[in-house]
């Protein structure tokens, strides 16, 4: 049985252009739904709003009036201070916006992910970065690729072993997924 191996760039070149048409229809679509929410929102709050100042200003012309007793300050625990997580730069954003978008169209390994994303123009670094700051499970990602992969065509047991670890998942993962899909 032949492998396939070679046809890998040129049908994500063409899913890459898919994937952010996707985007851009649903986000289309989505922006008229959100901002009327947000305005029906808005305008609920404020009547709630208005509500409670009603309310309060009523409450306080009821109400006796008491003297401020002082107490003396307690004394503070030093707060620690959490360590600042590392600045994020635009590119790093942008690849793992890329990262997610790639994922939810397909599924990928770990390393097939980050030479897609150095293919679309990221560097190594930033690459690396977002698929390492992602949360995957790359179990399932292989699971799906191997049904991908029986959709289009028959594997034998090592024949979907093989090309899913030509495809960057580990030996384990691989076997995983031929096990999860019956084979």
């Amino acid at each position: 049985m032949a492998k396939i191996k070679k046809a890998k760039k040129p049908f994500y070149k063409r899913v890459w252009v898919w994937v952010l048409g996707v985007i851009i229809v649903a986000a289309i679509a989505s922006g008229g739904e959100e901002d009327t929410a947000t305005e029906s929102t808005a305008t609920e709050e404020k009547a709630v709003t208005e509500k409670a100042d009603t309310k309060t200003e009523a409450t306080k012309e009821e109400e006796p009036k008491v003297e401020a007793v002082t107490e003396e300050p307690a004394q503070e625990e030093p707060v620690q201070e959490e360590p600042a997580k590392p600045e994020v730069s635009l590119s790093q954003q942008n690849a793992i916006s890329k990262a997610e978008d790639y994922l939810a169209f397909t599924a990928f390994s770990h390393s097939g992910l980050i030479e897609q994303l150095t293919f679309d123009g990221f560097s190594k670094e930033e690459a690396t970065f977002a698929v390492d700051n992602i949360t995957v499970d790359w179990k399932e990602q292989a699971v799906k690729k191997g049904q991908a992969y029986l959709d289009m065509t028959s594997f034998s047991r090592s024949g979907l072993i093989e090309q899913l670890t030509f495809d960057g998942f580990s030996n384990e993962e691989a076997t995983h997924a031929v096990d999860t899909l019956g084979l």
